[in-house]
């Protein structure tokens, strides 16, 4: 399908490649880099704008709102073949079903928006986990071996936008694997066997990076974690310093030794406790930076300074207060977005509770403040 933007793009003197990386470095920019994180489901079938011009997902959306393109590679960092994704059971309005990490899941038979309720893992024990990892996560799993040539002409060297290289998660999907009570137990009861998750979570990143590094000059890195909850790290700090941080100074290592110096990592709720060992390790950007969980972006900021960066931090619930809590939030990180190292945008997926006239507000004004418009 053909999309045809609803809007001109930003005006700009830099390519967005060249944008990116000064903002990303703290240099001088032409504007911001105009970029959002995406949109709940119900947002395509709510939003007249987006339902009547026929757009039903985030990669739309972002050429339909003709926001700054940013691009990511990278190979199989996790189990191969999935777990057959089915239902098993209907019960009333919900289904259980059997999703692609294996876990039997109680979701809405409607198929709305929800955080699934996980009964039931297929990785508990030792054992488990042994067929597990000889079935799903070998190292010579012929779906591991990246077609780099492809990827180079898909994202050729002289490219105007950004293209980041996909770092996987060292716990995020292994909670994903085990659920989040069953991590909690297996920190405790089977200690080794975690570990060996992580290790091999490691591994088959730094496989995909040996591939990838030599050959394609990229821009950042990128990361999925999940870990955090309100409240902090659902493992222990320790834990991390323990047994996660060194697998990523390991992929961090590798990383710098080609150059890449921006490293973010998706990882929702209050991530503090765990900031510090992400810069030693080299993860030194949040995405998308969720502020209800944590504190505001400038106060974050204020205590790292340049050796953090965000992007992200647009607090979305103040944007569905309306106009004038949408300007002043935006006037709050004015400043940030001067000094460098921060992109603005929601702080996650927008939610479809955000009037679309207020989120299009947003947009126009966004680029009033951070634009040359």
């Amino acid at each position: 399908m053909s999309i045809t933007p609803c809007r001109p793009r930003w005006k700009g003197t830099m390519t967005d490649r060249e944008r990116f990386n000064a903002q990303m470095h703290f240099q001088p920019i032409d504007r911001s880099f105009n970029m959002e994180f995406g949109y709940w489901p119900e947002n395509f079938t709510e939003w007249p704008l987006l339902r009547e011009n026929g757009i039903t997902n985030n990669e739309d959306a972002d050429v339909f709102f003709n926001f700054d393109p940013i691009a990511s590679a990278g190979g199989m960092n996790w189990l191969n073949p999935l777990f057959e994704h089915r239902v098993i059971e209907e019960i009333g309005d919900k289904q259980i079903i059997m999703n692609g990490d294996g876990l039997l899941a109680e979701v809405p038979k409607d198929g709305h928006s929800s955080i699934a309720h996980f009964t039931k893992a297929s990785v508990v024990t030792p054992d488990d986990w042994k067929r597990c990892k000889e079935e799903r996560f070998r190292r010579d799993d012929p779906a591991r071996t990246i077609d780099v040539a492809a990827i180079k002409a898909r994202h050729p060297a002289d490219r105007d936008y950004p293209l980041g290289v996909n770092c996987g998660s060292m716990i995020g999907k292994i909670r994903d694997l085990l659920t989040f009570e069953g991590l909690a137990y297996t920190v405790y009861d089977y200690p080794d066997m975690l570990e060996e998750m992580v290790e091999t979570c490691c591994v088959l990143v730094e496989d995909s990076l040996d591939q990838l590094l030599p050959a394609i000059d990229f821009d950042y890195a990128s990361g999925w974690e999940d870990i955090c909850y309100n409240h902090g790290p659902i493992v222990s700090v320790e834990f991390f310093e323990r047994v996660v941080f060194p697998r990523y100074k390991r992929i961090g290592d590798k990383l710098h030794g080609a150059g890449i110096d921006v490293w973010y990592t998706d990882c929702d709720g209050d991530v503090r406790p765990l900031i510090p060992g992400f810069l030693e390790a080299g993860i030194n950007c949040l995405f998308p930076y969720e502020v209800n969980s944590c504190i505001h972006p400038a106060e974050l900021l204020a205590e790292y300074g340049t050796d953090l960066r965000l992007m992200g931090g647009i607090d979305k619930l103040e944007m569905r207060k309306g106009p004038e809590a949408i300007k002043a939030y935006l006037e709050s990180v004015a400043h940030l977005v001067e000094r460098g190292g921060y992109i603005p945008f929601c702080d996650h997926r927008c939610p479809p509770d955000v009037k679309q006239e207020d989120y299009l507000y947003y947009l126009d004004l966004k680029e009033k403040m951070f634009g040359m418009g």
